[in-house]
């Protein structure tokens, strides 16, 4: 059976981008477009590996990290965080809050793809 990811993304262009090159790999997607109850459809889908964008109407990527290193059944949940922002401190922050990965816009569909099969090897 193929892997399962949650897409958690508000632009809809970045969330057709790669819902498609991940299909298309045999991964099952899921999105969801805002960060007010991201953390609840979370568990809601108990996704493999979570791709998640920084900035996201109701709730900061870094606020849901947050929540979901603090819950047990989500602690050790693969995230892959995505942000426009590529400074340094981002990439710190996230890295402290415990992300799995960080990758700056745009990406290559190529680091997507590499980035998720480290994470959730098939």
């Amino acid at each position: 059976m193929g892997k399962h990811v949650l897409v958690i993304e508000d632009e809809p262009n970045i969330i057709e981008a790669i819902s498609f090159i991940l299909s298309r790999d045999g991964w099952a997607v899921d999105t969801h477009s805002n960060g007010h109850d991201a953390v609840d459809v979370v568990r809601a889908k108990t996704p493999d590996l979570v791709i998640l964008d920084v900035m996201l109407p109701g709730k900061s990527g870094y606020d849901i990290l947050s929540e979901l290193r603090e819950d047990a059944g989500t602690r050790n949940l693969p995230v892959l965080m995505l942000t426009a922002r590529g400074q340094t401190k981002d990439r710190e922050l996230a890295e402290r809050i415990g992300a799995s990965r960080f990758m700056t816009k745009p990406f290559s569909n190529a680091e997507v793809l590499e980035a998720l099969r480290e994470l959730v090897p098939q």
